[in-house]
């Protein structure tokens, strides 16, 4: 391949995905009511588990208040709600005949893949830094390290889910059978991560299904990016091994998604 062949090829991946992303950059700006709901509804059980049943958990050992504990689950809450409210344009895209128009333009499924996960990761990772100003009420206090390690724990379990999200999207025919899932899939994912109460004190079945959780590990990794330890203590993982379930959640949803978008065109062109 010459040079001008890589560069075509190049832009026909890179312009496509940039412009699939910046379309949903803008029409999340445009739509200033997804930031409540997926901004709003974390802090408010944030709030309310933090200061109503909080102390119906045991965390007083790991030498934290509730709000300190659950603050990594409230950021993993906010990039799962942005990944899902983003994704649903995917079918909202199918409904009004855009995606027909991009599924028919010869543009490849890993520029329409690459450019819908990385707008939604945009979305998700910038609402999550936002929230990251009320580390104080927490009781967290963050230097320089601990908000660039936090930063790239988002990063990474942002991608993971909003392709896990591009995969179920694409597959779904409404947004009523994508809201089901979420009910059934994803909400356990989130209540079973660790996000909201720790490993310790839950019955051995539950402590397995946690493990097994990919987004247990996300989790873990926002916990030992945000308190700057090597091992989270709420489920002793050690912060190496979060990385690389996390980065390898993240490379199967991309790689299910891709393969998705290249086969199962169903959906999609109905």
């Amino acid at each position: 391949m010459n040079q001008d062949e890589s560069i075509g090829a190049e832009s026909r991946l890179l312009i496509p995905a940039y412009s699939l992303a910046r379309r949903e950059i803008t029409r999340f700006l445009r739509q200033k009511g997804r930031v409540i709901g997926a901004v709003g509804t974390p802090l408010i059980f944030w709030l309310l588990f933090g200061g109503g049943i909080g102390s119906s958990f045991k965390v007083e050992k790991l030498g934290e208040s509730y709000l300190e504990y659950s603050y990594p689950g409230a950021i993993a809450s906010i990039l799962l709600f942005t990944a899902i409210f983003s994704m649903i344009s995917i079918i909202d895209d199918r409904s009004e005949g855009f995606m027909q128009c991009v599924l028919v333009a010869p543009v490849s499924r890993l520029a329409i893949v690459l450019g819908k996960v990385a707008g939604a990761s945009v979305l998700a990772v910038g609402q999550a830094s936002v929230f990251l100003l009320l580390a104080p009420v927490a009781g967290l206090r963050l230097g320089l390290m601990e908000i660039v390690a936090t930063l790239g724990a988002m990063i990474l379990l942002s991608v993971a889910v909003c392709g896990l999200g591009f995969w179920m999207a694409w597959r779904m025919e409404s947004t009523q059978g994508f809201h089901a899932v979420m009910n059934v899939l994803l909400m356990p994912m989130l209540a079973l991560s660790g996000a909201f109460f720790p490993m310790t004190g839950a019955s051995i079945v539950i402590v397995w299904i946690m493990r097994l959780n990919p987004m247990t590990y996300g989790v873990s990794l926002l916990r030992c990016a945000l308190l700057g330890k090597p091992v989270d203590e709420a489920t002793g993982l050690g912060v190496i091994t979060a990385i690389g379930v996390t980065i390898g959640f993240a490379l199967v949803m991309l790689a299910a998604s891709i393969r998705a978008a290249s086969r199962e065109t169903k959906y999609a062109l109905a």
